[in-house]
């Protein structure tokens, strides 16, 4: 990862958008993908605009995005691109959505940005650095203990029936009166940036999770899977990311303290 990667990053998110932007709360075709997901011209159109600069400045590289697909590469280096994470909030009119786009150097995160086109709000993180909020530097917060933690998530809905039991025991366990739904990517930000401190979900794919990594990393916290091991292209799309990386084992014990199933008969 270099110094031009991170100014060809920006001029990505920059790319996406100014084609994002004429579209927020306005008329726009959509529909739904295989998977029951929506997906609109906005998404394409930003996708769209990011492989065109990628195919100008970095033919060699692979590129994995959401709409379009993958495209091999020859370098051991990959652009991972989700150009709205959140089309839900998107297509509501909630300006908390974002454009994510990572690097990935032999599967490994190592660049990552977060960008939310509407209020002009950029979170950027890279190995070896700090991670900086529009240019600012930023830290996670500390969380003496588990249950005063806030803690977020999108939707209960993506969790499996074991998963969703697993999150509501940990929930038990933390500021419960704090849980925060919705968000998308814009919750990782927000966990950087000290204002969350726990962030856990299911069922999330490489586009989703890869450029949260550098950024929470990069402002002091910690992501794993489940598992508490680290995240990778190959993980698999359980996701916790933590402000306070003092907090691990608390919350692996919590997810791990399923509650007994009530049977009805």
């Amino acid at each position: 990862m270099t110094p031009a990667d991170l100014d060809l990053a920006n001029r990505l998110a920059d790319a996406a958008g100014a084609a994002i932007r004429p579209f927020f709360r306005a008329d726009f075709a959509s529909e739904s993908k295989a998977d029951a997901s929506p997906v609109t011209e906005a998404d394409r159109a930003a996708e769209t605009a990011m492989r065109r600069l990628l195919d100008a400045e970095a033919p060699r590289d692979g590129v994995h995005g959401e709409e379009f697909g993958i495209k091999e590469g020859s370098t051991g280096r990959t652009w991972v691109l989700d150009p709205i994470d959140g089309t839900v909030s998107f297509m509501a009119g909630r300006p908390i959505f974002g454009t994510l786009i990572a690097l990935l150097e032999d599967g490994w995160p190592v660049l990552g940005i977060i960008d939310q086109p509407i209020g002009r709000e950029r979170w950027v993180g890279a190995a070896g650095k700090g991670t900086t909020f529009n240019g600012t530097p930023i830290h996670v917060r500390t969380c003496a203990e588990l249950s005063g933690a806030t803690l977020a998530s999108t939707s209960p809905n993506l969790f499996s029936d074991t998963g969703g039991h697993r999150f509501m025991s940990l929930a038990a366990k933390t500021a419960h009166s704090r849980l925060v739904w919705g968000g998308d990517c814009y919750n990782y930000g927000l966990l950087a940036s000290g204002q969350i401190d726990l962030v856990v979900e299911q069922g999330l794919k490489l586009h989703d999770f890869a450029a949260l990594v550098p950024i929470v990393d990069g402002a002091g916290g910690l992501m794993c899977d489940w598992a508490g091991d680290p995240l990778h292209a190959a993980s698999d799309g359980e996701i916790i990311a933590l402000g306070d990386p003092a907090r691990l084992e608390d919350v692996l014990e919590a997810l791990e303290s399923i509650p007994p199933m009530v049977h009805e008969h």
